[in-house]
């Protein structure tokens, strides 16, 4: 290690030390875990040791495996559940690239500084610029990487809410598996597999102030947290945290934002908690933008979680239909607009609001779509589907005539090729509405995606709330670090976040001088 580097530590740890017993039990009171929350000792022995730790098997923490291995360094992949993937695997499917080849074989102009500007613009300006850069400068190498590196297949381009363009890769998968399990047959062909039900109960940060390590409890039962075997990890190198966020943690999320607790449902899987976020933060990583919580726009009150209503709500109705509000019959947002402009827009409406598509609009964005999915939500009755425009409206309540004004003055932009009502981007490929039958998602947002984590630098180090320099030994990535996409994320840049920090993290932390 430097000096300059141990000098770092040095200052860290004694003004640390300076806060003295009555702020080690303020962080214990404020985190609400007692006893709990005071700072681990670290262990006379291990049970085990390597170079890196990874923590959580999404995107970010098997793409930093699988850069850490071929980087040289022996890796501990560990998961909580009983399966690995996390939101990643259940995710929808797109990652956004800005300037690639299919933009261009498309006639698509688009630039990495218009793909900033849409992150920073759905952000609210809250997201950290040069965390913002590094991913859109990086977003056609990453895509590319999955390819070559993977064998990841694609099917086209998607235009998401808030992007300028179609710049968003679209899975052949449908969801995120399909990159999810390349990067774990990867792994295995490296002979590197994840450890489920395999829990993070403690980062261990020794007085020194670097991290040197993990207490896990093995055999884990979820939620249980003292379920399990404890044993203690050595990271000779480092340790990643890529555990992703807290969307399916009802009381840390109402802690953030009070509206957001409770019974509300979430797109996350069970184990999305904010228990790491506080092993963290009990050690001196620095928390940012916690309050910072995203809905889901795209999401029915007709089916639990995730679900299916996204294929068809975004895929579907936000290019080829319409939203519209079934108490005026009227469009209520620019379908393609950033997810807090349509969540909020829909809550505004009293959650009495609907996805549309005529006949036409179903069969142009499905077209390359896995068919199951959409053949699912009609099984679930999430997408319904009506003969007529009349029976439409009548099961819905939406008064006829005002529906077909609104009908009438989208197929005149159709035909102006502008959207003058809500400005949404009209691609060539739009049609007028008007063909039967019908089909037709209620909407109602869920908790998506948590923006607040651990402040991160370039190099995806953690950062010490005391200094304010980089915590020697521990990177965070993916949806675990916050500050990336500041009050709002637009759709596929958590997949290229994700990616691209998970990269960086992994050769970053195998070139990390080992402390023994």
């Amino acid at each position: 290690m430097s000096e300059q580097s141990k000098n770092k530590i040095g200052k860290a740890v004694t003004r640390r030390a300076m806060l003295g017993a009555g702020a080690a039990a303020g962080a214990a009171f404020a985190l609400g875990s007692g006893a709990e929350a005071a700072p681990q000792a670290m262990p006379e022995s291990w049970d085990e040791e390597v170079d890196v730790i990874i923590v959580g098997t999404g995107f970010a923490g098997l793409a930093a495996a699988i850069e850490a291995t071929k980087a040289g360094a022996s890796v501990a992949l560990l998961e909580k559940m009983r399966t690995p993937g996390g939101n990643s695997i259940i995710s929808g499917g797109v990652i956004a690239a800005a300037g690639s080849p299919l933009q261009a074989e498309e006639g698509i102009e688009d630039s990495v500084q218009t793909l900033i500007d849409d992150m920073m613009k759905a952000g609210l300006n809250l997201n950290h610029p040069e965390l913002v850069r590094i991913i859109a400068e990086k977003s056609v190498e990453t895509v590319q990487w999955t390819i070559d590196e993977l064998g990841v297949e694609y099917r086209g381009l998607a235009h998401m809410g808030g992007h300028a363009v179609p710049r968003s890769y679209a899975l052949a998968a449908g969801s995120g598996s399909g990159i999810v399990v390349p990067q774990l047959d990867k792994l295995k062909e490296m002979g590197v597999e994840p450890r489920t039900r395999t829990l993070m109960k403690h980062l261990l940060r020794d007085p020194d102030g670097r991290v040197k390590g993990v207490i896990v409890h093995e055999k884990y039962r979820h939620p249980d947290l003292d379920s399990g075997t404890p044993k203690s990890i050595k990271a000779r190198k480092a340790v990643i945290m890529a555990t992703g966020g807290f969307g399916n943690d009802p009381s840390f999320r109402k802690l953030q934002d009070p509206r957001l607790g409770g019974e509300l449902d979430t797109t996350n899987h069970p184990g999305a908690t904010a228990q790491p976020l506080r092993e963290a933060m009990n050690i001196g990583c620095t928390l940012v933008q916690p309050s910072w919580i995203q809905l889901g726009p795209w999401t029915s009150p007709d089916e639990r979680g995730f679900g299916y209503a996204p294929h068809f709500v975004q895929g579907v109705a936000a290019s080829y239909g319409l939203w519209v509000d079934t108490q005026t019959g009227k469009r209520f947002v620019n379908e393609l607009a950033d997810r807090k402009t349509r969540a909020d827009a829909i809550l505004a409406a009293g959650n009495k609001c609907i996805a549309f598509s005529d006949a036409d609009g179903y069969v142009k964005g499905s077209t390359g779509r896995p068919t199951d999915n959409l053949d699912k939500m009609k099984e679930a009755g999430v997408l319904l589907e009506y003969p007529s425009l009349e029976e439409m409206a009548a099961a819905h309540n939406i008064p006829l005539d005002a529906l077909k004004e609104t009908i009438e003055t989208f197929n005149a932009g159709v035909d102006a090729g502008e959207d003058s009502e809500m400005g949404r981007y009209m691609s060539d490929k739009v049609g007028k509405i008007g063909t039967a039958p019908f089909y037709v998602v209620r909407l109602s947002p869920k908790v998506h995606h948590t923006m607040g984590g651990c402040a991160i630098n370039e190099k995806a180090e953690a950062i010490d709330v005391v200094s304010g320099e980089p915590i020697v030994g521990l990177y965070v990535v993916g949806e675990a670090a916050g500050g990336v996409h500041g009050a709002s994320r637009l759709g596929s840049c958590a997949y290229a976040d994700c990616l691209t920090f998970g990269r960086i993290a992994g050769q970053n932390a195998a070139a990390v001088e080992s402390w023994s």
